[in-house]
Parts: C-alpha cells; structure tokens; sequence
C-alpha cells in the first residue's frame, strides 16, 4: 500500500476551538489517518501529522487549510515561532512504496489546487524547490509576512510559484514541498538570557558552520521564564539526536548555563532513538532486531516479505565494524564481502575527506565568499557518506543471495527452471548495487574536485586525496557491475540497458 505523511504546520497554537476545527477537518476525510497534533502556546503553532493514500492525504491537507483560512488572521497573530502564512508549511513525506518525484508531483498538485482555491500564493521548498535560493524554507520566510506582505508583487524574486502575484490579507502565503522525514527537536535551557539561546543556535546551525542537515532558532518560552534551542533534524542519519543533544550541552556548557531539558516535537522513527540509545549506551554489538516489537513486527510481516529481504537479515553491519574487523572480514575464504563492498567502502572513506575540508573552510578567515557553498557541499557529501555505508552492506547482501542461488537443486528440468529464474534475478540487484555505488562515488569525486578548488588550500593534499579515491571506488564499482553483466548473458535488454544507462559515468573515469 502507498502511503504519504502530511505534517502541516498552522499559524495558531492557542485557541482550542481553532486547533480542533482543523485537524477535524483532515480527520474526517476517508482514508486518512491522524498520527499526531501538536500545539505550543508560546510558539503560537500547531503540527498536524496525518497519513494515507497520496490523494486521500491530498483532500485532507485541503480540508484543513480552508478551515485555518477562514478562522487565522496574520495580522493580530503574534509568537515566538517565525510565521508567513495562517498555513505556512505544507510538507508531503514519502513513507511506503512511493518515491520522492512522485511526493513533489503531489506537492505541486496541492500548490495548484490550494493557490486557485483560496488565492494564496504558494512557494514551492525542499525537492519540489524550482530554484535552489528557495530549496531552505528560512530563506523564503525571511522577514515573515509583515515583510513579505511589502515585496510580494513588487520584487521578482519574491514572485510565487503558483497563485496570485499579492500577498493574502489575512492568510499570508504558503510554502508547499516534498521532504524526507525530520525530527523537530528541542533543547531547553536552565537561563531566560535569550542571547545564549541565539548564540547556541547558531553554533549548531548547518548553514553557520555547524550540524549538517541541522536548523536551529533560539526561542523564549515567557510563560516558564527559560530559553530553548529548536531545531530541525533534516537528515538525522547525517546529525543524530544525541549528536544534537550532546553539541547543545557542550555550547551550554562552555557559556556558563545547564540543560534543563529536551523534547521531541512530533513523531519520531524508532531508528533515530535506537541510534541515540546504542551510542549512549556504548552497546558494541547491539542489533535492532533485539527489539521485541521489531521481532514482532518481522513476523507479523514474513507473508508479504520478498525473499530477498528474508534471506539477507543475519548478514553483518560493515557500517558498525572497525577497520581492521572490516579488513579481516575481506580477507576471509568468504566471497563477500568483495569487491562492490570495498568499492562503497572507500566511497565513504573520500566522503567523509570531503566533509573534513568542508568543515576546515567554513568559518575560516579568508574564505568567506565560499562558506555558502562549502556548507552545500558539505551536506552533499554527508549524505553521500549514508548512501554508500547502505550500499557497502546492500553490495554483500545482493552478492550473498547469487551465492545461495547457484546452490539450488538441478536435478529437473523444473528445478533448473526455477534455479535459472532465481540466478537471473539475484544477478539483478547485485548488478544495480555497484551501479548506484559507481554513479555515488562520482557525484563524492566531484565534491572533492570542487571544494579543492574553493576550499581550505592547508587541506587540498585532503581534498586530493579523496577525488582519487572515489574515482578509484567508481572503478571498482564499475568492474563489479560489468562482471555481472557478463554472467547475465541471457538478459541482453537489460544489459543493454544498464550500461546505457552507466555510458556517460564510464567516460568520466577514462579522463
């Protein structure tokens, strides 16, 4: 079953009768269901979290917007939380069997649909940004709607990408996107100085220099006489909420002040607090299958799991050994891991080079007019580092399902059928893994080309370094899809296609 969250956000965190006619309005719409609603008084914000089939989610984020149109108006509302519009953000979040292009298809429907309806302009944000200067939401809700309420009709680039060229009276304007899922986190402070509570944001602040794929805001809650440090986890695979807490406690702790607290806003994947639990816990070897209600849930679903998913559970974690654990593990009589499983390993090894320049050049003196874009970068590659960690692991698990295939039984011409079908299949994914590992490991060559460029020049021998060794990863990556190619001589239309599909990478690597 396909299955999207909508977490909009309303400009109203005080008055029931408002916050309840609007997530009634989602609620009653078939096929939708509410996971969460948040209001926050001192923010003056509600979080409506809900879920279903994309249209179904759709028609919900519609019925709720008419009701917060009607019953918001901007210009009385007042709150600690920055705020553009009566519906200020409508996020779309793939969750099950539906892709990340299919969700910023969805958004632009809504934005189409929500702009003619209500005649309030939308801001597309996030992937279904149309232009890179307004992908931050920050950035396209600078000066709030007392500002945007001036320059909408007036600037150019401040023209919506849907709806009217005027800012709505009372509702403002509406930025529509499709996300990955975050994790609104907050750090409360022991102190109501709220220049601390600044200042620790943005030390840990992505775009300043600091937590990758982390925002932050410093906030005053009046009616508890303390600060808070609110952020945004946008990819907590990058910066973890203990790497969040811990980063706070430090910046806190250097200025003098205590942590009182800290909160989840919202939902929250039970993989980011097993994260947080294990490395609190400095538990080694600790598997998340140890987990009752993961067991449980594994069980619960073995009829619809593929065989595949079922075949590859027991293999280890590479992302969890140490290096010389890592390196024994290649070393065995074992044919995996191999060469694909090295090849992404190393990728990870020239991302995280990449990251370290990033990071040697924001902030430093001299190199001001690059900190934009090394902060770019440096999320780039952060993400880069995760994606080739899984496949390591994704390249020894898809290897390790051929090896089991070439073991079935051969004795009929039913079961040399089967065998061939299953060989057939199991040489698929294990050609698309070192495929999607060849093309990562170019996009990391080429952040380290670029950063060495506009980066740290103390760190180019690191930057040097890291383009040679993804381009060597892409190799490698490309010999193991070519091998298996070879050994999937039957399919030619999928062959054919794949290194159509890989042709212009291949000729990257021969310059």
């Amino acid at each position: 079953m396909r299955i999207v969250e909508c977490v909009p956000n309303f400009s109203e965190g005080r008055k029931k009768d408002v916050i309840e006619a609007i997530r009634n309005a989602a609620e009653r719409v078939e096929g939708v269901t509410i996971l969460d609603c948040e209001n926050d008084p001192n923010h003056n914000r509600m979080v409506l979290t809900f879920v279903g089939a994309p249209q179904a989610v759709k028609t919900a984020a519609l019925q709720a917007s008419e009701q917060a149109i009607k019953l918001i108006d901007l210009r009385t509302h007042k709150g600690q939380h920055p705020r553009m519009g009566a519906v200020d953000v409508v996020p779309f979040v793939p969750l099950r069997e539906i892709s990340m292009d299919e969700c910023v298809h969805l958004a632009n429907e809504f934005a189409v649909e929500y702009s003619k309806r209500f005649q309030v302009p939308v801001f597309l944000y996030e992937f279904a940004a149309r232009r890179p200067d307004r992908k931050d939401l920050a950035k396209i809700r600078e000066g709030q709607f007392e500002v945007l309420r001036e320059l909408i009709g007036k600037d150019h680039s401040k023209d919506p990408d849907y709806g009217p060229k005027t800012i709505h009276a009372t509702a403002g304007v509406t930025a529509v996107g499709a996300r990955p899922i975050l994790i609104a986190y907050n750090v409360n402070l022991a102190t109501n100085d709220l220049s601390i509570a600044k200042k620790i944001a943005h030390l840990v602040r992505g775009r300043d220099g600091g937590l990758p794929a982390v925002k932050a805001l410093g906030f005053e809650l009046r009616d508890r006489s303390i600060v808070q440090v609110s952020m945004n986890l946008t990819d907590y695979k990058i910066s973890s909420i203990k790497t969040a807490f811990d980063a706070v406690s430090k910046h806190a702790s250097e200025l003098g002040v205590s942590v009182l607290e800290s909160e989840i806003v919202g939902l929250v994947p039970l993989d980011a607090l097993l994260e947080t639990a294990t490395s609190y816990l400095k538990l080694s070897t600790f598997n998340p299958n140890q987990v009752i209600e993961n067991r449980l849930f594994t069980i619960a679903s073995s009829v619809t799991e593929s065989p595949r998913q079922a075949q590859t559970q027991s293999l280890p974690d590479f992302s969890k050994m140490t290096l010389v654990d890592f390196a024994d593990s290649v070393a065995s009589k074992e044919p995996t891991p191999g060469g694909g499983t090295v090849s992404a390993y190393v990728g990870v090894l020239a991302a995280s080079l990449v990251i370290m320049v990033c990071r040697l050049t924001i902030g430093k003196k001299g190199y001001e007019s690059s900190f934009d874009r090394a902060n770019e970068i440096l999320t780039l590659a952060e993400k880069s580092k995760v994606k080739l960690q899984e496949l390591a692991n994704e390249d020894s698990r898809a290897y390790s399902n051929v090896s089991k295939a070439l073991t079935l039984p051969k004795s009929t011409d039913s079961e040399r059928y089967e065998r061939k079908k299953m060989i057939d299949a199991a040489l698929k994914d294990a050609t698309e893994v070192p495929a999607e590992t060849m093309l990562e490991c170019i996009n990391v060559s080429e952040f380290a080309a670029e950063i060495w460029h506009i980066g740290n020049k103390n760190a180019s021998s690191d930057a040097d370094t890291a383009a040679e060794l993804a381009r060597a990863a892409a190799r490698g990556a490309w010999s193991n899809v070519k091998i298996n190619l070879d050994a999937l001589s039957s399919d030619v239309q999928f062959a054919q296609s794949m290194k159509s599909r890989l042709l212009n990478a291949a000729e990257k690597l021969k310059q």
